[in-house]
């Protein structure tokens, strides 16, 4: 009997020695499950690498840590990410599709969702599908729009990795109803994917911020400001369990509307300059772009300069028109007083969201910002004043939510060195409050 008790445990003892040299010697297993964050303006995919505990978010071929969420059909092929508004096809280019997915609406609802979409959405039973127009008119469903993104993500994982991938971790926003969480998971099915688990954004990006493995942390603002919308939550975190106590937002509210706000700054002073408003959609499309790409530099730098060329139309002469060159310094300051209502706007949701939960301010252990919008410094310093404390800004604001993502495909993939997994505890009677 001792010698037999000697044997088990001489092998338990080299089972250990293996696997311990197997983890200092051996190279670590390819990761096989990707965390995935299909967003309404961009996306993004990660994994999690065995050994190293190392999250990384994966680049497409020239280096792009996120995709826009936009598929273009031409009548040759389908395009998604940057190859889609590339084409410069508007009205068979889809984005936002993440609006539309697993909702029913109402004809009047869905004519209010749609109207300022320059591609035509129609009603089939309650759900909205887009028409696609080429050498031949059909119509596609917004899960599968968010397939193709999926498989455009997908394919940059295994060429990036060098194996073929067929599971993954997804996020969608807290508020997703079960229906909503449904198609979610049908378009990655459409895509090749088996989803292990479908986790909560705020969840995601509290476990970015290690959040999860912190003892002294209980409460959790997560202020989510991306391109299109504001989602403001509320969690309790006691161990490794995450609990949704309470969510408010504002589904017309992002980055985009601060934008919108220079667009109109600009074309006012084309026409205090020349006279004319520029009205050719290449010159607005140049002056959109300049002017987002004026908000991000305002973000780092304290003014940015906007020069673009535009094509005026001659007063009086629909035919004729002269080429110009528009050219204007935008400080911080005028961009901040051009959209100090629309920042103050974020506010709201988060008073509600700690009124709902039966929490005061000075309660919240961590705020934790996500989504790109939240590196204007205007709207770090209104949060940082309510609270009367910095909010976290450890993590990229934009890759919290995949980072979080890819930690818990890594934890369902089985990798090692992970030690704590994030569970959600469901709250299904919850909903979130609105303001639009």
């Amino acid at each position: 009997m001792a010698g037999d008790m000697s044997i088990i445990g001489s092998v338990i003892l080299a089972l250990f020695l293996a696997g311990y040299l197997g983890q200092q010697y051996l190279p670590p297993p390819k990761p096989k499950v990707i965390g995935l964050d299909l967003g309404t303006t961009f996306c993004s995919v990660g994994v999690f690498h065995p050994g190293s505990g190392e999250v990384e978010v994966i680049a497409d071929e020239v280096g792009r840590m996120s995709i826009p969420s936009a598929v273009s059909f031409t009548n040759t092929t389908v395009l998604a990410g940057h190859d889609a508004m590339d084409d410069n096809n508007p009205r068979n280019t889809i984005y936002d599709a993440k609006r539309f997915i697993g909702k029913i609406f109402t004809p009047q609802l869905l004519e209010q969702e749609s109207s300022h979409y320059p591609f035509k959405v129609i009603s089939n039973n309650g759900s909205a599908e887009f028409v696609i127009a080429t050498n031949v008119t059909f119509a596609v469903t917004p899960e599968f729009i968010g397939s193709r993104l999926l498989l455009k993500m997908r394919k940059m994982a295994e060429r990036h990795l060098g194996v073929p991938i067929y599971k993954a971790v997804i996020s969608v926003p807290a508020e997703f109803d079960d229906r909503q969480r449904e198609y979610t998971v049908k378009a990655a099915n459409l895509a090749g994917l088996d989803i292990l688990r479908v986790i909560n954004e705020p969840t995601a990006a509290a476990m970015a911020y290690g959040l999860h493995k912190a003892d002294s942390v209980f409460s959790v603002l997560v202020v989510d400001l991306g391109g299109g919308t504001l989602d403001v939550s509320l969690l309790n975190k006691q161990g490794g369990m995450f609990f949704t106590r309470a969510m408010a937002g504002n589904n017309k509210l992002g980055g985009q509307d601060f934008s919108q706000r220079l667009l109109q700054y600009a074309i006012e002073r084309v026409r205090q300059e020349f006279g004319v408003v520029p009205t050719l959609k290449e010159d607005l499309h140049r002056l959109r772009q300049a002017v987002e790409a004026a908000k991000i530099n305002l973000t780092l730098h304290p003014n940015a300069t906007v020069r673009v060329p535009v094509t005026l139309r001659v007063p009086d002469d629909s035919a004729a028109s002269e080429p110009a060159l528009f050219e204007a310094t935008i400080t911080r300051r005028l961009f901040e007083e051009l959209n100090e209502d629309l920042f103050r706007k974020i506010l709201t949701p988060v008073e509600t969201v700690l009124a709902e939960g039966h929490l005061d301010k000075n309660e919240v252990d961590e705020i934790v910002l996500v989504g790109g919008s939240t590196r204007i410094p205007r709207i770090r310093s209104l949060i940082a004043e309510f609270f009367g404390k910095e909010p976290n800004t450890s993590v990229d604001p934009d890759l919290a939510v995949v980072t979080g993502v890819a930690l818990q495909a890594g934890i369902m993939g089985g990798s090692w060195p992970l030690q704590v997994s994030a569970i959600e505890i469901p709250n299904r009677h919850l909903r979130k409050t609105n303001f639009n």
